[in-house]
């Protein structure tokens, strides 16, 4: 027998060699360029002005529950975002969707959830996350309406200025367009020679937008945006990788096969509960349900996996101590306690229809 502690060091190493050597070049750096895209380019504003209470209900939610792929938040971004909203008059419900539908649908994790996890768990988290960040709002608002009555009536608009954009107004999603055909391409199952080639020409017409339409502030911010979420993201992504393989080489996936490995309701929810309270930064929620809990290699079942990747992004211990200071104890409880069941229900079907 080896070194207990060497053994599990190495466990640690081979655990970003697992994930990080497979995903990096195809996957997260294609990415990271995305969502310095969106941060850079796409004017919070123009979405955050759809927030208020006297907004119609399609509009508002529609936009909060999108936003989070949108603004490119993250769960370390979102409730300062959320906060500022909430104080200039938002409604309690579109401020919830997008508190709830912001980390849980960020370009990033949803990207590497599909790559990672798979691309039927990837589409499920990205589907359910829209549909039931509606629903936490419309229960808040609901359960709050004369937060929403008070605002109207106190006659306090939320209000956010719009910025005009200057280009053509083609030029912006068929920009988008291209880095998206880069990540897919990148990751698609193609030969390196015509993957290389295909994405060369797809860089090069990128960088004819650029030059043609694009001012050299604008493609310096792009970098200084994509270089801010690689140096907040990449390296706590990599340590925390690390963490989970020493984790597993004590703990192996095995240990949660009975709380975790079907799709019964009591799994669901408690899957539910331990995301809605563990605190897992952006992207790490992939190796921690893959290696720590065991979905890669079917220990974990699909209903728990889903649930667990809705509430953790969404909640943690942290982050609700952070919100009870921003919306008080009771808001809090009802926002906490419908993350925990929605997500809970909604990995009970996903269960149910994988099989």
């Amino acid at each position: 027998m080896g070194d207990p502690l060497i053994d599990s060091l190495i466990s640690g190493f081979n655990s970003i060699m697992d994930y990080l050597s497979q995903h990096t070049l195809t996957c997260l750096i294609p990415a990271f360029f995305i969502a310095g895209a969106i941060a850079a380019f796409v004017k919070k504003e123009a979405v955050l002005k759809y927030f208020g209470p006297s907004v119609r209900k399609i509009k508002s939610y529609t936009v909060a529950s999108v936003s989070g792929t949108i603004l490119a938040v993250c769960s370390c971004t979102i409730l300062p975002l959320f906060a500022g909203i909430y104080k200039k008059g938002s409604g309690i419900g579109p401020a919830t969707t997008f508190l709830f539908a912001g980390p849980a649908i960020n370009i990033l994790a949803i990207i590497y959830t599909a790559q990672v996890l798979g691309y039927d768990l990837g589409a499920a988290r990205a589907i359910a996350a829209i549909g039931l960040s509606i629903v936490v709002g419309l229960i808040m608002a609901f359960v709050f309406r004369e937060h929403d009555r008070a605002l109207i009536k106190e006659e306090k608009p939320f209000v956010a200025a719009v910025s005009s954009d200057p280009r053509p107004r083609w030029v912006t999603p068929i920009f988008f367009i291209l880095l998206i055909a880069i990540l897919l391409i990148g990751a698609s199952k193609l030969e390196w020679v015509p993957k290389l080639a295909i994405v060369y020409i797809l860089t090069v017409v990128v960088a004819v937008l650029l030059i043609y339409y694009f001012e050299r502030d604008e493609v310096t911010n792009w970098a200084m945006e994509t270089w801010d979420l690689t140096k907040k993201i990449f390296p706590i992504l990599i340590a925390g990788t690390f963490i989970v393989g020493v984790i597993a080489y004590f703990i192996p996936p095995e240990t949660f096969r009975p709380y975790l490995g079907d799709n019964s309701i009591g799994s669901n929810l408690l899957a539910s509960i331990i995301g809605a309270i563990l605190y897992m930064p952006t992207l790490l929620e992939v190796p921690i349900i893959g290696t720590t809990f065991g979905y890669s290699t079917g220990v974990m079942a699909s209903g728990p996996a889903l649930s667990l990747l809705l509430s953790g992004p969404t909640t943690s211990l942290p982050s609700i101590i952070v919100l009870y200071r921003i919306i008080g104890a009771k808001k809090t409880f009802v926002y906490w306690i419908s993350v925990v069941f929605i997500s809970a229900i909604a990995g009970l079907i996903y269960g149910a229809m994988v099989g």
